[in-house]
């Protein structure tokens, strides 16, 4: 499985978790969504903070030889499937890093600290909001 592939993968599962899950994972996870983009948001930036630099990805296209499909006619006039080889572009995606401000990163952080304590309390009454709504069997 290419990074590309598996990048799409982990992208893709909360949205088909989030669409099988029950009422009430359904609501707490609508609710909460924004309490915990910060909180990813903040992880990161205190990352980045005790590394001293941040990370970037960037999309890089790259060729590579590879085996192509070729149909031609045989003697007989069918046709036959053959292999050849080819070169082939394919997207890559370049991890690198990148110098940070920390004093910049220390405001950003202070301020997520506070929007996440502002929205932690926000998104525990919608938990047992949620909770209420749709009860579920817990035996």
């Amino acid at each position: 499985m290419s990074r590309n592939t598996a990048l799409a993968a982990i992208i893709a599962l909360p949205l088909i978790v989030a669409a099988c899950g029950t009422p009430q994972e359904r609501c707490i996870s609508r609710n909460t969504s924004e309490y915990r983009t910060v909180s990813r948001l903040l992880a990161e930036v205190e990352g980045n903070l005790a590394r001293g630099y941040a990370w970037e990805e960037r999309q890089v296209v790259r060729d590579r030889l590879t085996h192509c499909r070729t149909y031609y006619r045989d003697r007989e006039g069918r046709t036959v499937v053959g292999y050849e080889p080819c070169w082939r572009d394919y997207v890559d995606i370049e991890r690198y890093r990148v110098p940070i401000d920390p004093a910049a990163e220390q405001r950003k952080r202070d301020n997520l600290v506070a929007r996440r304590s502002a929205l932690s309390e926000r998104a525990a009454s919608a938990v047992q909001a949620c909770r209420a709504a749709y009860p579920e069997d817990q035996g």
